[in-house]
C-alpha cells in the first residue's frame, strides 16, 4: 500500500447505517494501517472502569489522583484484556509509535507508571482493546460507505466530550451526521 492511501491518523466515523453493535456510533482514530491491515482504537465509548481504578489493579495504589476519575475507554472488540494509551509527545517509552507529530500510541505499561506517578503526558486516553481490520478489509468497508473518514486533531482525541464527539468530528467537514441516512448508497 502506498504511504499516500493510508488512513493513519484519521478518524473513522461510523455511518448511521453500522448493524455492528461493537461500532454503531464509534469515532476510531486509526493508528497503524497498511498492506497487511489495520489498527485503531475507539475514542468515544468510555466504560465503567476509571483510571483509578485500572492503576489499583495493577497495583499502583498510591497514583497521582489527579487524573483517578478518568474514565478507561473500550477501544474496540479485540485484544479486550491489552492497554493502550493514546497521548500527547512526552519522554520516551518503551513501545511508543507516532500517530502524528501530535499523537503517541503507547502499549507499554511504562507509560501507566509515569501517569501513576504525576509524570506522565499532559494529555491522554487509556482504552482497553483495539478495532483491527485484516489486510484489504478496510478499504472493503470504506469502498461500501461503512466510514466517513476525517482528519484525526488532538482537539477531538482529547478535549471534546465523549458524546459529542461523534458530531464534532463530522462537523469537521462540515456534515451534520445526525442528518444522513442510514442506508448506504452509490451516485
Amino acid at each position: 500500500m502506498e504511504l499516500e492511501d493510508s488512513l493513519c491518523n484519521q478518524l473513522l466515523i461510523a455511518m448511521p447505517g453500522m448493524a455492528d453493535p461493537n461500532f454503531n456510533s464509534t469515532v476510531t482514530l486509526v493508528c497503524d494501517h497498511n498492506a497487511e491491515g489495520a489498527l485503531g482504537i475507539i475514542i468515544n465509548r468510555p466504560m465503567n472502569l476509571n483510571l483509578g481504578g485500572l492503576l489499583e489493579q495493577l497495583s499502583l495504589d498510591h497514583a497521582d489522583q489527579s487524573k483517578a476519575s478518568s474514565p478507561v475507554l473500550d477501544g474496540g472488540p479485540v485484544g479486550r484484556m491489552r492497554g493502550f494509551v493514546l497521548h500527547n509527545p512526552h519522554g520516551s517509552f518503551e513501545n511508543s509509535v507516532a500517530v502524528s507529530s501530535n499523537i503517541q500510541l503507547t502499549l507499554s505499561r511504562d507509560v501507566l507508571d509515569a501517569m501513576a506517578a504525576g509524570s506522565g503526558p499532559d494529555k491522554s486516553l487509556v482504552a482497553l482493546g483495539y478495532a483491527g481490520w485484516d489486510a484489504g478489509q478496510l478499504e472493503q468497508e470504506m469502498l461500501h460507505n461503512t466510514w466517513l473518514s476525517v482528519p484525526a486533531s488532538p482537539e477531538i482525541i482529547f478535549d471534546v466530550p465523549f458524546a459529542d464527539r461523534w458530531s464534532v468530528a463530522a462537523e469537521t467537514i462540515g456534515i451534520d451526521i445526525s442528518q444522513m441516512s442510514p442506508h448506504a448508497g452509490h451516485a
